[in-house]
């Protein structure tokens, strides 16, 4: 998902810190990032609360 990895970078955060500022593992985190899982609920809201900034909406699209 190349909006969260631009959001991520833009933040000046590697992958272990945005996973642990979201309180998520580093294994899903990249797992989401590279598009090999879609994200949970649990992921989308623990990330919408940490960083209410980002449109979680991208993940219901239907691109």
């Amino acid at each position: 998902m190349k909006e969260l990895e631009l959001f991520r970078k833009s933040l000046n955060l590697t992958r272990q810190e945005f996973a642990d500022a979201i309180k998520i593992s580093k294994s899903l985190y990249e797992k989401v990032e590279t598009g090999q899982r879609k994200p949970s609920r649990n992921f989308v809201e623990k990330l919408k609360h940490k960083f209410p900034q980002f449109d979680t909406n991208i993940f219901y699209s239907s691109k």
